[in-house]
């Protein structure tokens, strides 16, 4: 049975750990409110991007870019983005249970992020190429990733290129979502997955008239990798706001696990003190009685 003692050191010890864990739902808060909104401000742009293509598309009746060749799948390529740090519940195991489904002899992986790295070298699966991105993801970074996955397609190292990712629905609810990437189908909103519907063009923006210049072949051609760039950019922003969003939800949990269990060792404490003075003043009883 524990001492006194060893109970107050419990408490002691679960204090701070509550300390350290409200803490870092406070911080995971803050990053998650400017990741989501860094993920809203690109949907307009998105958006409008997707209109331009879906223009310019129908124009051409024989366009064809090699982004867009369709072959036998032999080999496949998959970006798997995960977060850096642990600590953010189901988050990651969720994502990694999604990637143990794929063929293990036919697919290659794309790291985004050391813990998706981590898991590869772990399950000894074939890792092609591993990138980290920042709490804020720059264009640069994602571009990055994209133009390493359209190298392996256009060279023919990979027939298809899918990109797994944690699509965030809510601060409560990120699911894992597989996606195509590569070939190039039918040109549709870039979004990341998100479930809210499209937020409107700005006012003033018609899509009724677009002029291109030199001509529409030229204009798609070089609109079609760059689609492909912002893409992985929206998914990068998703993925950091489910993280932090799972985060900031496990580490409330943890803290509210941390009080419910001071109150706990609080109660026993308090019961093993009284049950001591309890004893203690029997023994001062039956002393008195056996002096008298």
């Amino acid at each position: 049975m524990p001492s006194t003692r060893d109970i107050r050191r419990r408490i002691k010890s679960v204090k701070n750990t509550a300390q350290i864990t409200k803490a870092m739902q406070m911080v995971a808060a803050a990053k998650m409110r400017k990741a989501q909104q860094a993920a809203l401000v690109g949907r307009p742009y998105a958006q409008l991007l997707n209109h331009i293509l879906a223009e310019a598309a129908p124009r051409i009746a024989a366009f064809k870019h090699p982004l867009m060749d369709r072959r036998d799948v032999r080999k496949r390529a998959v970006i798997v983005v995960s977060s850096d740090r642990g600590l953010c519940g189901a988050l990651n195991s969720n994502l990694f249970r999604e990637a143990v489904k794929l063929d293990k002899d036919s697919t290659t992986f794309i790291a985004v992020g050391k813990k998706g790295g981590q898991f590869i070298a772990r399950t000894r699966r074939q890792l092609a190429g591993e990138f980290t991105y920042k709490d804020s993801p720059t264009f640069a970074e994602s571009r990055a990733v994209s133009k390493f996955a359209q190298d392996l397609f256009l060279n023919h190292e990979a027939d298809a290129v899918d990109i797994l990712f944690t699509s965030f629905v809510s601060t409560l609810v990120q699911q894992p979502k597989l996606m195509p990437l590569l070939p190039v189908g039918k040109i549709q909103a870039v979004t990341a997955g998100v479930n809210a519907p499209a937020e409107p063009l700005a006012e003033g923006v018609r899509t009724d008239i677009f002029e291109f210049e030199p001509d529409e072949k030229t204009v798609l051609g070089a609109l079609l990798p760059h689609s492909l760039n912002f893409q992985v950019h929206q998914i990068l922003l998703e993925s950091r706001a489910s993280e932090h969003s799972a985060r900031m939800v496990a580490m409330k949990n943890a803290t509210d696990n941390a009080k419910q269990l001071i109150k706990d060792l609080t109660l026993e404490y308090n019961k093993l003190r009284q049950s001591n003075i309890t004893k203690e003043l029997l023994e001062i009883a039956s002393a008195q009685m056996a002096v008298g």
